[in-house]
């Protein structure tokens, strides 16, 4: 019998309009948090840069907005609002089913509280769609995915203010209500769970301490979950057929020994990562939360109605990003490796990318049945790849077999997932065209299909061209994993 993967797979790519679409100053478009985010120095690069991890305060904001010297690289990012056309034909080429972007907030409501928006914002994601729904891929679009409004950072204070939710409702009614008949999918925060890493590109938070605080971090969450599940009603209320999800960036931990206190320790990482996803999923706190909160002088304020608002409005289906997997230790103190978003000790038993991240495919395995164990809903991989320095050769080749290695392996383990009676949606391979870094801001580390004539400087043509991966996925799409799995 052929292996392939179920009928009706959703396979494809995934993008963040703040690392992809550029043109940030361009129909109207207002200054978001993700324009002020500078490349980092060569050598802070593993360590996801000071950018990226060090608390964001007002002076260093109101540098940012007026530095003519420095280099912001999101805003140009691929070009992609420009050049959306030739992507798209592109992944129609690869056989996409599927696409992942973003809308940039800031370019359908430029301060953020506005109570009309920008028709120029509305009219490109027409477009963009529209472009899509010609070659048959279904959008599945994030709301809301590292990038916010600067006006309600300066006006509001960010999430921690509680009528940021009602502005975020009203932009993301409007949002539905115009491409109700274009967009089936949505995910309303991306990586939710990591504020406390992106308190300031998608929480609108400033500490002018330098210290970030978990009071106002955990205060955010709580209205982002509220306005997430009030962006829930309105979906279904505008659209019954659509289907909302949560995002959540994944970080499977192990044991590092078999010492119960590290096997606690992993329990601990557990709960921390899962928080958030248990409350958008199963639609209220968790009790293990209390204690947390407790230790850490954590008072959330919790409107009336509001626990009422989560249990009511819970998401359909849950998605997540995997890269790797970690160690947890009680005793921390060994060398750490790089990570998405967090740094720990390496693994004997696993090779590393160019950037120190664990390679495991086997934990993208063990994820998928821990999480489907714990929520049977609907699951969905929508970030996944392998960040690399890509060398072109002399005829505009680039042999990136490492990359074709990375998907061949995470793809075969899906499958075994599957066969283990885990409900999986689709895939969606990050960076599936060349962009900026989130946290590193620059473009030398790439991940896509497809090659970007870009520099960390935004020097090049900006052209695209296809790499070895590129006619590899063309042929796992077309075969419907069967190219991968009967080998």
């Amino acid at each position: 019998m052929t292996k392939q993967f179920p009928e009706g797979f959703l396979w494809g790519g995934a993008t963040a309009a703040n690392q992809f679409e550029g043109a940030w100053d361009a129909d109207g478009r207002g200054p978001a948090t993700s324009d002020t985010s500078r490349a980092v120095a060569p050598e802070e690069r593993k360590t996801m840069g000071s950018e990226f991890t060090t608390p964001m305060n007002q002076k260093r904001l109101d540098f940012a907005l007026n530095d003519k010297e420095g280099l912001y690289p999101k805003r140009w990012g691929s070009d992609f609002y420009h050049r959306y056309k030739e992507d798209i034909a592109l992944y129609a080429e690869m056989g996409f089913k599927t696409f992942r972007l973003s809308i940039a907030w800031s370019r359908i409501f430029p301060k953020g509280d506005e109570k009309e928006p920008n028709e120029a914002g509305l009219a490109f994601y027409d477009k963009v769609f529209d472009e899509l729904n010609k070659y048959g891929i279904e959008p599945l679009v994030t709301l809301s995915h590292y990038e916010f409004p600067i006006h309600l950072v300066k006006e509001y204070g960010g999430w921690k203010n509680r009528k940021v939710i009602d502005f975020f409702v009203h932009y993301a009614e409007t949002v539905f209500k115009r491409y109700k008949d274009k967009v089936k999918y949505w995910l309303t925060f991306n990586e939710i769970n990591i504020i406390g890493m992106t308190g300031y590109l998608s929480g609108g938070l400033l500490f002018e301490d330098g210290k970030l605080h978990l009071q106002d971090m955990y205060q955010a969450a709580h209205h982002q979950f509220i306005a997430s599940a009030l962006a829930t009603k309105a979906a279904h209320e505008i659209n019954p057929d659509v289907k909302v999800g949560c995002m959540l960036a994944r970080m499977q931990a192990y044991p590092a020994t078999c010492n119960p206190d590290d096997v606690m320790e992993e329990v601990r990482k557990d709960h921390e990562n899962l928080f958030f996803s248990d409350v958008q999923v199963r639609g209220k706190y968790p009790s293990y939360a209390k204690r947390f909160f407790k230790e850490n002088h954590i008072q959330l304020d919790i409107a009336e109605g509001d626990l009422e608002i989560l249990e009511k409005f819970p998401v359909d289906f849950m998605s997540f990003s995997y890269y790797m997997s970690s160690l947890a230790r009680k005793e921390v103190g060994k060398a750490a490796t790089a990570g998405n978003l967090m740094l720990s000790e390496p693994n004997p038993y696993l090779k590393a990318s160019d950037w120190g991240w664990q390679i495991d495919p086997v934990g993208l395995r063990i994820t998928l049945n821990n999480l489907y164990d714990r929520y049977q809903i609907p699951l969905m991989v929508v970030e996944n790849g392998l960040g690399a320095l890509d060398k072109v050769e002399e005829d505009g080749s680039i042999h990136d077999q490492y990359r074709i290695d990375y998907l061949k392996s995470h793809v075969e383990q899906m499958y075994e997932a599957i066969e283990d009676g885990v409900d999986l949606m689709g895939y969606t391979w990050w960076g599936c065209t060349d962009l900026v870094s989130a946290s590193t801001s620059e473009m030398s580390k790439r991940y896509g299909f497809v090659y970007v004539d870009a520099d960390d400087k935004g020097q090049g043509t900006f052209n695209r061209s296809r790499k070895d991966s590129f006619y590899y996925y063309k042929e796992l799409i077309a075969s419907n994993g069967a190219n991968v799995l009967n080998k």
